[in-house]
Formats: structure tokens, sequence, C-alpha cells
């Protein structure tokens, strides 16, 4: 239990970090209110969720049917890729009931995966770089773009180095790791890929037949 300052009664808030690398760590830190009905209004949900810091804050309305509502530090969000791949894991669920529509998930072995469609991801800017190198380099733009930089470790494997810019003014200059950007990045390559992004996350991806796009990495709990 976590009490949350202004909240009557204690919070239940369970802190995650998803898409670890194969080492256990990185990862990008979400909180998951279990009790989403604890704290009741967008105005209030956004207002801790700026409280709280994390990149994405997720309210659980629902456990059974897994309805869930997510926030950054400034804004709602009707679908994020770290976000639903975590409290499905979470929660141990096969759907998560976003405003954007059902995200399908399932678990493989140490991976926790989930399936959304492409155009339910906020616009990012897909911003190709010559080398890993290059965007091992980057300087933390200015706020403007959401910014995705990526490049190429190996294209015959599908590997891709890539760091997320969300340009938002809000404190947090890099997203560690970021599932609805792999999701896009996808979508427009047309095939699988392993990212390794940030400081060593990781995060897999498959595009399906119909348009759907699987993302899919490791989770694990660091704080209840």
């Amino acid at each position: 239990m976590t009490s949350a300052t202004g909240r009557p009664g204690p919070l239940d808030l369970d802190v995650l970090r998803v898409f670890c690398g194969p080492d256990g760590r990185y990862g990008n830190a979400l909180g998951v209110v279990r009790d989403g009905t604890a704290v009741r209004g967008e105005a209030a949900r956004q207002e801790l969720a700026r409280g709280l810091g994390f990149s994405e804050t997720v309210f659980v309305d629902d456990d059974e049917r897994g309805v869930v509502d997510i926030y950054t530090p400034t804004v709602r969000l009707p679908f994020a890729g770290h976000p639903c791949v975590g409290t499905a894991w979470l929660l141990d669920l096969l759907e998560l009931r976003t405003p954007a529509g059902v995200v399908t998930a399932r678990q493989d072995g140490e991976f926790s995966w989930i399936t959304a469609r492409p155009e339910w991801a906020p616009d990012r800017t897909l911003r190709r770089h010559g080398s890993p190198l290059e965007v091992d380099t980057l300087a933390v733009p200015p706020p403007g773009d959401w910014v995705y930089a990526w490049a190429w470790e190996d294209e015959a494997a599908g590997r891709v180095r890539a760091r997320a810019f969300p340009g938002r003014g809000d404190g947090i200059d890099e997203d560690e790791a970021t599932g609805a950007a792999a999701l896009l990045l996808t979508a427009h390559l047309g095939r699988a890929l392993n990212i390794r992004q940030g400081a060593g996350s990781q995060i897999l991806t498959a595009p399906n037949p119909d348009g759907t796009v699987e993302v899919g990495g490791r989770v694990l709990l660091v704080g209840a």
C-alpha cells in the first residue's frame, strides 16, 4: 500500500518495470492504481499522475473485465503500449479494455505480449538515423514533436537501436521503453523487430496478417 497525499485512505499502487533487458535491468517504470474508483474524475487522475511522475500511470476501473484508464503526467491517452503490457501481466488478464479498443494479451515464458492496432497509438515522429552510434549520441531535443529515433543494428536480423523523446516538457525528457512507438515502427517497416531502447531495455514485436501488431517484453514488480 502506498499513501497518496490528499487522498482519503491508502492507495493501492503497484510499481512495475516494463520491457526489461535480458539481465532484468532497465525497463520503463509504470504505476498501476488497482482500485481506480478511489480516484474519480479525469482532473483528479491527471493530478495524481502528475504527482507520481511516471511516464504513464494506469487506473484500473474493473479488474475482472480489464477496464483501464491511462495518463501521462500531462495528458490522458486512449492507448499506450508499456502500460497495457504491464497491467495485463500484473492482473493476469487475457484482455484489456482501453478507450481505443480491446487489447488482447498473452504470456509466453519470460515475455508478456499484447496485440493492438497501430492506429490506436498516439502520433509519433519516426526518425531514422544512419547508425546506432548516431542514436546513442543524440542530445535531448527541445519540447516539440514526440520523436522515436532509430537505426538498424542488424537489418537482416531485424535488430534496431532506438531512443524516445516525448517532447512534452513535463520533466520526462526521454522514455526508457515505449511500446506504442515500437508498434508504429513495426507497422511502418512491416516486419518483426528486436528493439534495444534507452539504456538497455528490450522490446519484441511482430506484425499480424490482419494489420494488428504484437508487442512483448519482460515485466518486473518493483514496489507495492
